[in-house]
């Protein structure tokens, strides 16, 4: 990979990290949640895409980031209120940003009509309070300011009304100033402003800033011609003129200060008051020196490889608020908790290097495996410093192991970041109110989790919003508010990671999805079906109820998706439905896809890992705690809980299993609705970490089966699957013939190893 291809890449990551907080920021704007601070996070995010894009000569992209950003920065200047019409403009502008991005990253061309409603909203926007952010209009504007720099010499007045005479200038603009308050004296400050090749390159542009500090007050601009080269020696992207500006103002020297803010590292810049007041008062001095100490400290992150966008992020301290408040992104200015400084210090990796750091230490787990496998016959007493070798090299490897998770690991926060836009759109497109609440989006999770996670979510949300959730006169006829609430939440629980994702609407109609299922032959018509049962029927491939085809819903794909894509994880999906109350559609997943802490059970001649998040307790029954029921199910009496005994060996057909549990072996265990189960096995090996190795990569699915590893001894072990398992018990294994035959068929899938 060559140099620019290298910056591109890193480009385009800070590009997914600045759109996802854009649109958390902007959401909050919408909810009324968010503040001054919010709106500067905004432009610094769009800035910053700005000047990368404009490194690479992405010009579409810089075309309306530019509009995007003049819009933006009338917002936080208070020059025009964000008001919900607004900021609902400015969030459908952020999704045209997103995809001239994503275009750009993908080398691909959209239409050229594709931005074009969006920028002229943005222009019409900006032109209620009298501002053209044409960006041809700003280069017609700077080309009549390069001819008043040849025609009438070094010396331009930057007033709206054109001086008859350039000497005159200070004067006219002390009488244009504006009558400065009591407490706020009205100064002149020289501004000597010398940019670098680095402003220009960046799409940054003097005229832009000219127009602000022109705000300030009286202005007079000198241009210093002196270094531009003969015209076959001039570079298009140049820095030829040196500026010098005279400022009388009564916002002081940090509100000139604020109007450089991003081009401080492409810049020399030197500001001297020329009439600094006689003397201060102690208080002036006292309040100088409180601002100061509040000012917030900045922080840059170094990277990996350095790029126009992380370089143009990097900022001085944002503009003086009267409250710094924390953004969504952090702490304001990036200070910690209790005034202690938290500096954060992270580089660029490569996924694929991470990825293969991980390979390596499941590999290392396996082989210290073998080695304590082929050195347990030694004793311990015998060979001290062996056995503590040994244990040593457990510890560590177990601690590498860890770090290298925590490498891969990130918060689904990323993943959450998209959902409001889609209920937004979904809202909009069905005449619905509705409201999407999020808790837990910091809960971190294996970024391949993650990356496989977005498809399954905007089905689910899909879903909620389109069946679930109803219209306001169905909620407010049956007593419930005309806004409906969609509540997604992530959590971590043991050893893995649950996302549920619920809403307050009219729950499945279970009629309404047997009738469904009869009509498209899913199911035989005379199938007695649980509640459970009927739920799932939404899971089968082609099964919808929707009356008729739309955008939203209607084929029959969605849900299927969301329950292929959460097994390949190694994960279930769990229905809770009440009707007339709701949905909750509960997602478990595992935290990592690498490794995991497992029992090693020996079933007749084959072992199996169990993983030890569901183990709740293992014991040896006596006779008296087994009971039979209808000479079928046999159920385990455990301090008053009857929890029903599953045979491995009968579920995957190996011969020589123990039949008699009170010889054998039963583990308990727990599944992620709660409920328990007794498995029964000949003997537990011991605990070992072991390495996943996905089964449908290598091999095909199987019920039952999460996933395989390679233990000490060379040979391959299946890990458990419990909730499969439970699934093969209840209707492959134990069900009489003629409920089986009523019931739903179990999927095609061998349940033998």
């Amino acid at each position: 990979m060559d140099d620019l291809a290298q910056f591109k890449q890193t480009f385009f990551a800070e590009c997914e990290e600045l759109l996802g907080d854009m649109e958390g920021h902007l959401m909050a704007l919408q909810s009324g949640e968010g503040d001054n601070n919010t709106l500067h996070a905004v432009f610094r995010a769009i800035h910053s895409i700005k000047g990368g894009a404009g490194a690479f000569g992405f010009d579409r992209l810089v075309n309306f980031a530019h509009i995007f950003e003049t819009v933006l920065d009338l917002m936080r200047d208070g020059r025009l209120e964000p008001t919900p019409d607004s900021v609902l403009l400015v969030l459908r502008c952020a999704d045209i940003l997103s995809d001239l991005v994503r275009a750009a990253q993908n080398d691909t061309e959209l239409p050229a009509e594709h931005e074009n409603e969006g920028r002229k909203a943005l222009i019409d926007l900006a032109a209620t309070v009298g501002v053209n952010a044409d960006p041809n209009a700003a280069d017609a504007e700077l080309a009549a300011l390069d001819a008043q720099l040849a025609a009438g010499g070094p010396d331009v007045l930057m007033n709206d009304a054109p001086a008859a005479d350039a000497p005159a200038a200070p004067a006219a603009a002390a009488a244009a100033a504006p009558a400065a308050p009591a407490k706020a004296p009205l100064l002149k400050y020289l501004v000597k402003f010398t940019p670098r090749d680095a402003l220009y390159q960046r799409a940054n542009e003097p005229l832009i800033l000219i127009r602000e500090l022109k705000e300030l007050g009286g202005f007079l601009a000198r241009a210093n011609a002196d270094n531009i080269p003969p015209l076959d020696q001039i570079h298009p992207e140049g820095a030829y003129i040196k500026w010098e500006f005279e400022i009388e103002t009564d916002k002081g020297e940090q509100a000139i200060r604020d109007v450089f803010e991003f081009v401080l590292d492409d810049c020399e810049l030197e500001i001297t008051c020329l009439n600094p007041p006689a003397a201060e008062s102690a208080e002036a001095k006292q309040a100088a020196a409180e601002a100061a100490a509040a000012a917030p400290k900045l922080e840059i992150k170094p990277a990996a490889a350095p790029s126009a966008a992380a370089s143009t992020a990097a900022a001085v301290p944002p503009k003086p608020a009267a409250a710094a408040k924390p953004d969504a992104a952090g702490a304001a200015g990036g200070e910690a908790k209790h005034g202690e400084s938290k500096t954060v210090r992270s580089i660029r990796v490569d996924l694929d290097r991470v990825d293969k750091l991980v390979n390596m230490v499941g590999e290392l787990v396996i082989t210290h495996a073998m080695i304590a496998q082929q050195t347990e016959h030694l004793h311990a007493d015998q060979h001290p410093e062996l056995a503590n070798g040994l244990a040593e090299l457990s510890h560590h490897i177990r601690d590498l192991q860890e770090s290298v998770m925590a490498m891969r690991a990130q918060p689904v926060k990323s993943v959450f970041a998209r959902l409001p836009r889609l209920v937004r759109e979904l809202a909009m497109m069905t005449n619905k109110k509705i409201r999407l609440d999020m808790s837990g989006e910091n809960t971190e999770i294996d970024k391949t989790v993650i990356e496989q996670l977005g498809d399954p979510l905007t089905h689910m949300i899909r879903n909620s919003c389109d069946h679930g959730i109803e219209s306001p006169e169905e909620r407010i006829a049956v007593g419930k508010p005309p806004e409906g609430v969609i509540h997604v939440s992530a959590d971590q629980r043991g050893g893995r990671i649950v996302i549920e994702i619920s809403d307050d609407g009219r729950g499945i109609n279970r009629e309404k999805v047997m009738k469904k299922a009869i009509e498209k032959k899913l199911i035989a018509p005379d199938a007695v079906l649980s509640n459970e049962e009927i739920d799932n029927l939404i899971f089968l491939p082609g099964f919808s109820t929707a009356d008729t085809v739309s955008n939203i819903s209607g084929r029959g794909v969605g849900m299927d998706v969301v329950r292929q894509n959460i097994q390949s994880l190694g994960g279930r999906v769990h229905i809770q439905s009440r009707p007339g109350q709701g949905s909750s559609f509960i997602l478990t997943l595992p935290l990592t896809l690498a490794v995991l802490d497992g029992m090693v059970l020996r079933v007749g001649e084959q072992s199996y890992i169990l993983p030890l998040a569901n183990i709740v307790e293992s014991l040896r029954p006596e006779p008296d705690q087994i009971n039979i029921v209808a000479n079928q199910s046999e159920l385990l009496r455990i301090r008053g809980e009857y929890v029903p005994l599953v045979y491995l060996h009968r579920i995957f057909k190996v011969p020589n299993g123990i039949d008699d549990p009170t010889k054998a072996l039963v583990i308990i265990v727990e599944l992620e609705d709660g409920s328990k189960m007794g498995l029964v096995v000949d003997e537990i090996v011991g605990q070992q970490q072991v390495v996943i190795k996905s089964l449908e990569e290598n091999f095909d699915p199987i019920r039952g089966v999460g996933a395989a590893t390679i233990l000490g001894n060379g040979r391959v072990s299946l890990i458990l699957d419990v909730a499969g398992i439970k699934y093969i018990a209840e209707h492959e294994v134990q069900q009489r013939p003629t409920q089986q035959a009523a019931r739903l068929p179990a999927p095609a899938m061998q349940a033998s190893a």
